[in-house]
């Protein structure tokens, strides 16, 4: 059973990408959940230092392996650990601190689309006029779900920080995904090892304002909880599946699963914190979604 699960079949990467998935939908309610429990920056942080902590001593013998890879190809690891997993998230959780677990994993469905205008901005990559029309479309779609189907939210400047802030970080990942084809020819774990210490070395400073700045976990089993959770299952676990998934299919196929966290979160958000979905959900990551199929094509 594991040496089929290690093998590089696009199955494997599919099954991978859809528990990835389902892990980040849970991360998006720990961030939600969080708000008022666990300062947002120091969750990130914990997350970080925590995965880090982890997965050092196993990836030991791998980063012994592979020290001349990563010492010669240090400034893009150095910028893959700040992007995708350093800033990446720790926007995600100041989103979520002001805006609900629908609005914040719709709007990272966005990704896909904004990967093919990363790769043609970062890349001169060449979009052609059905990937631009898929990219207004999906843009549309964002566009529904920070006005929250009501356009007087544009005439008052009425909108939720939360939103604009997870657009940003979206927008990060993207440029995250497609940065990954320069990812030197390292080992998974070394990969991880290094990404995430990285993380946690960049949000430590800011965990310490928060804590400067009077703000404290509330010491609960939840709290524990939830902080294991992102370490654990968000980070170690869901991290590293899909930087296989992305060794095995690429990362423009790759990015289109992350439309399955919208779903999952959702039905996390409606259990688990009673957020019942609106109509402007549907229209906006109906949106998003054609979209995507249009860009795909």
């Amino acid at each position: 059973m594991i040496s089929k699960l290690t093998e590089r079949s696009t199955s494997n990467a599919y099954l991978f990408l859809t528990l990835t998935m389902l892990l980040w939908a849970g991360n998006h309610v720990i961030g939600r959940w969080a708000a008022g429990n666990i300062p947002p920056m120091t969750l990130a942080f914990l997350r970080w230092a925590g995965a880090a902590l982890i997965v050092l001593p196993l990836a030991w013998p791998s980063l012994e392996r592979d020290r001349t890879a990563i010492v010669g190809n240090w400034r893009i690891l150095l910028i893959l650990g700040l992007l995708g997993s350093g800033c990446y998230n720790t926007l995600q959780y100041i989103a979520l601190n002001e805006t609900t677990v629908a609005n914040a994993a719709i709007i990272n469905s966005w990704a896909p689309v904004l990967i093919a205008g990363a790769a043609a901005a970062l890349f001169g990559d060449q979009l052609s006029a059905r990937q631009i029309s898929g990219l207004a479309l999906s843009l549309a779609g964002v566009a529904v779900i920070i006005l929250r189907g009501d356009s007087a939210t544009l005439t008052q400047m009425a909108f939720n920080r939360g939103d604009l802030v997870m657009v940003l970080a979206t927008a990060i990942w993207a440029a995250y995904t497609t940065l990954l084809r320069f990812r030197p020819a390292i080992s998974t774990l070394s990969f991880a090892a290094v990404t995430y210490t990285i993380a946690a070395v960049t949000n430590l400073p800011l965990a310490l304002y928060e804590y400067a700045d009077g703000q404290r976990i509330v010491e609960t089993w939840a709290a524990l909880c939830a902080i294991a959770y992102t370490a654990v299952f968000a980070s170690l676990v869901a991290y590293y599946l899909y930087a296989r998934s992305v060794e095995i299919i690429g990362g423009t196929r790759t990015g289109a699963f992350i439309h399955l966290i919208p779903l999952f979160a959702s039905a996390m958000g409606l259990v688990f914190l009673g957020e019942t979905p609106e109509a402007y959900h549907a229209a906006g990551f109906g949106l998003i979604l054609s979209g995507v199929w249009l860009a795909a094509r």
